[in-house]
């Protein structure tokens, strides 16, 4: 049998590749084709206004991104997968941030690094269905190409693009994974939905640095996931009290959507909370050798920042913590780091410390 027998690509087959994808861990399967026109233009815009920032990569790949037979030669459909990540947690995601002592670390990163578990599965997927269709070529990304996933996503049915631009499921909320496999199978293709997000500004009322700058925009220069991931350099001054806690990523424009009360707990082990990162102690964190650093992240997202932009963050945080001799003590035994970046913030902290004494 080979992809060019039409008997086997009729709607049956999609509830087969749906019922296969769940049997695999993912809570959804959508299918695209490859019209990418309209996201092009708006990601040209949004290049063009250097809301990037030092993310070279957004634009490194020309019109690959957006069309996707460029990437994969032969390409007519992309099968997207979405999987729910949010974490069984004792500790409110609130809680921990009204909390100065603690660091908060986005929930998707408090347990293993997704990518690979993603990769598996897709491939997997993308393998039983080579199975039962014979001839078939394709390719699997998760986060590890330039693949515009949440249009794709959008375009399948998986879900509506909010207006912080996450992608937002009736049922689901904003908390899972997407995953892709693109391929030169001409399957059927799933309906996309409309959105739902009406009049509400919750994710743009409560984002602290004002980084959704207008609806569905977003200036990542501004955003704390930027700073706190992406940025390689200095966190600009004028954001630093801004981030409060937050020492990997940001999740307030997700808490408050009201979607997210529908959002499903995820089943995957891996995704729990390890090392007590869903409540953290600042000064336990900042006093984390590399070596110790290196060995807590092993198999975690939070790895790929290094141990200086960890510190960095911790820094930052400690910086906006109430002043107290545990604080203190912490900030001074990195005063003399061999880093720069880590003592500038370091001592931007300290300066923070002695301005509320005054």
């Amino acid at each position: 049998m080979t992809k060019r027998n039409t008997a086997l690509l009729m709607p049956q087959l999609l509830e087969e590749m749906t019922s296969w994808a769940k049997d695999l861990g993912f809570q959804q399967l959508g299918v695209s084709d490859i019209d990418l026109s309209k996201t092009e233009a708006a990601l040209t815009d949004w290049l063009a206004k250097h809301f990037h920032g030092e993310m070279d990569y957004m634009a490194a790949h020309g019109t690959k991104r957006t069309r996707p037979a460029l990437l994969v030669p032969e390409t007519v459909r992309v099968i997207t997968l979405r999987m729910d990540y949010w974490p069984d947690s004792n500790h409110d995601a609130w809680d921990v941030m009204a909390d100065d002592e603690k660091g908060f670390i986005s929930r998707y990163a408090l347990g293993r690094d997704y990518h690979k578990l993603m990769r598996r599965r897709l491939a997997k997927l993308a393998e039983k269905i080579k199975a039962e269709i014979g001839d078939m070529s394709y390719r699997v990304f998760c986060d590890s190409a330039p693949v515009m996933e949440k249009a794709l996503a959008e375009k399948s049915g998986l879900g509506w693009q909010g207006k912080h631009s996450n992608i937002l499921n009736r049922s689901h909320g904003s908390y899972f994974f997407l995953g892709e496999i693109y391929t030169d199978l001409p399957l059927p293709l799933t309906e996309a939905t409309t959105e739902h997000c009406g009049s509400c500004t919750s994710c743009i009322d409560a984002c602290p640095t004002q980084a959704i700058v207008a609806p569905y925009v977003v200036d990542a220069r501004r955003c704390i996931s930027y700073l706190t991931i992406e940025l390689k350099g200095a966190i600009p001054d004028v954001f630093r009290p801004m981030m409060g806690n937050r020492i990997y990523g940001c999740d307030d424009c997700q808490l408050v959507c009201p979607w997210n009360k529908f959002a499903q707990v995820t089943v995957e082990t891996d995704y729990l909370p390890r090392h007590g990162l869903d409540s953290p102690q600042l000064v336990d964190l900042f006093a984390w050798d590399e070596t110790t650093f290196l060995s807590r992240f092993e198999g975690s997202p939070i790895r790929r920042i290094g141990h200086e932009s960890w510190l960095r963050n911790i820094a930052v945080a400690l910086g906006n913590a109430q002043s107290s001799e545990a604080v203190l003590t912490a900030l001074m035994s990195r005063q003399n780091h061999s880093s720069e970046l880590v003592r500038e913030h370091v001592q931007w902290a300290l300066v923070q410390h002695k301005t509320k004494a005054v």
